[in-house]
């Protein structure tokens, strides 16, 4: 199905189908500086988009802010926010920080997938493409406790 819009068309199917799935496996790229954790960011989310039956949940695949569960101190009706212990820029202002020494910049994947053989094979390429990349020093996750939901991935069980 087609629908005119000024700058092209806009295409989608007429039918769709709907399947329960998982969500939640994540990962942290960890580089340098901006350049190379963007650059492997986006090598990530290329080998994630080439795995079947997975997505990344947000646009172009890349998150900026790292998710949270909560809010500890504005806004505490929103369900997530900014994961602070993960930004670089507040290293040494906060007392539990994530970011190693030498890390400049880190940027988020959130993958989803149809069941968790899915997700685990879209991680598992994702940061073996980020890995390939100079300036890249360290992969890392998210880890909530289950407050996101029941799955769990634990990197180290995927190689």
């Amino acid at each position: 199905m087609a629908a005119p819009f000024l700058e092209g068309e806009f295409i989608t199917e007429e039918e769709f189908g709907v399947v329960k799935g998982v969500a939640g496996g994540n990962f942290f790229v960890m580089g340098e500086n901006q350049m190379a954790a963007l650059a492997g960011a986006e090598v990530a989310a290329e080998a994630v988009e080439a795995v079947k039956g997975a997505i990344l949940s947000f646009p172009g695949g890349i998150v900026a802010s790292g998710s949270k569960v909560g809010s500890k101190k504005y806004a505490k009706f929103m369900k997530a926010s900014t994961n602070e212990a993960y930004c670089p820029t507040l290293r040494e202002k906060v007392p539990d920080t994530k970011v190693p020494a030498g890390i400049g910049a880190i940027f988020e994947l959130v993958i989803d997938g149809v069941d968790a053989k899915a997700v685990e094979a879209a991680m598992r390429a994702g940061i073996r493409a980020a890995c390939m990349v100079p300036g890249v020093k360290v992969i890392s996750a998210g880890n909530y406790g289950g407050k996101l939901g029941p799955h769990q991935f634990r990197l180290h069980s995927l190689f």
